[in-house]
């Protein structure tokens, strides 16, 4: 009979190890899905994170090409300055030559690639005085134009993507 209690205590004793058995695989599993989730979710931000950055990275680069060229076109500015002066000092016999018209085509050209590359002419003669776009190169006395008016352009100015890369260079009224 004791043979048959003992073996009665150890069938229970073993039933009692698999429920703890069982308990603590069900609170281990438990702490594994909430680690699962932890995990998940940090992923999933972290992936949110890396993807705005990557979004940004792009726009931010895409801001430093859009300007890579201002150096390459402050350079050109000045030629094109002189094909103005020259077109502007050209006596009115030369002005149906043909080797003349070919090389103010030239300046045509130019100013086509510059306009490609978002470069556009600040407006000035007949605009107000704006120090955002115009540098006053000197002040004259007009009665008959309104007082800050820009009434000559020394200089053009220019913008690229709407940024002011040079200033125009103006005659205002006083």
């Amino acid at each position: 009979m004791e043979e048959e209690k003992s073996t009665f205590a150890k069938v229970s004793e073993n039933k009692e190890k698999k429920e703890l058995n069982i308990e603590e695989s069900e609170k281990k599993l438990a702490e594994c899905q909430k680690q699962k989730d932890r995990y998940l979710t940090g992923w999933q931000r972290a992936r949110a994170d890396f993807l705005n950055y990557k979004k940004e990275e792009m726009e931010r680069i895409g801001e430093i090409l859009k300007y890579a060229g201002e150096e390459l076109i402050l350079k050109i500015l000045p030629i094109l300055d002189n094909f103005d002066l020259a077109e502007k000092k050209l006596p009115e016999n030369l002005k149906d030559d043909e080797n003349v018209k070919g090389i103010l085509q030239v300046k045509n050209q130019i100013l086509v690639f510059l306009k490609n590359q978002g470069v556009e002419e600040i407006k000035a003669v007949g605009e107000y005085f704006d120090p955002n776009f115009h540098e006053a190169a000197e002040m004259v006395d007009l009665k008959e134009e309104a007082s800050g008016k820009v009434v000559e352009e020394i200089k053009k100015g220019y913008k690229l993507h709407g940024k002011v890369i040079r200033s125009a260079r103006v005659k205002v009224t006083k």
